[in-house]
């Protein structure tokens, strides 16, 4: 069976979850897995051991999702903000008879900052994102995607513009 593989990044607060949680509700047969489940720990420890280990369970999980003959679609979001970082997922994956939609989810800064300051205030997200989400949102002008612009948009509106489908 032929599989659309939706391969989403994009910086922290960017709206990766939120599109792909309804990707998930609108495309048929889907399964998603969101990167950062696969390293929720406390504390959080970015080490070499903790990147390898984080990588190996997305790898590993996704390959699965892949293989399995129940999803037609399988859906993953993660921070990736280097070419590296992608490439090195998807050399471990099977990649026959899927159709790969490689996504960078951008948006202007501040569209970002008032998105981290709102989780900031409500207690879902530390002080210390904004500098580094900011930091990182023009690495994705780097990486070999599409791009689609979130700012200030609906998640229906960039679902249907990831799908050509209306919401």
């Amino acid at each position: 069976m032929k599989k659309d593989f939706y391969f989403v990044s994009g910086t922290m607060g960017v709206g990766k979850t939120a599109v792909c949680r309804a990707l998930l509700k609108k495309l048929p047969n889907a399964v998603f897995l969101d990167g950062d489940w696969c390293w929720t720990s406390s504390p959080f420890i970015v080490n070499e051991e903790t990147k390898k280990m984080v990588v190996d369970n997305v790898c590993h999980t996704l390959r699965n999702f892949l293989l399995a003959d129940s999803f037609r679609n399988v859906i993953f979001c993660w921070v990736m903000h280097e070419q590296s970082i992608q490439d090195d997922i998807l050399s471990r994956l099977p990649t026959e008879d899927i159709t790969l939609h490689k996504i960078s989810l951008v948006c202007s800064e501040e569209a970002l900052r008032e998105r981290l300051l709102g989780d900031i205030r409500q207690g879902f997200r530390e002080e210390d994102i904004l500098e580094r989400s900011v930091a990182r949102l023009p690495l994705y002008a780097k990486i070999d995607s599409e791009k689609i612009d979130t700012s200030f948009r609906s998640v229906d509106a960039i679902v249907e513009e990831i799908t050509g489908e209306e919401p």
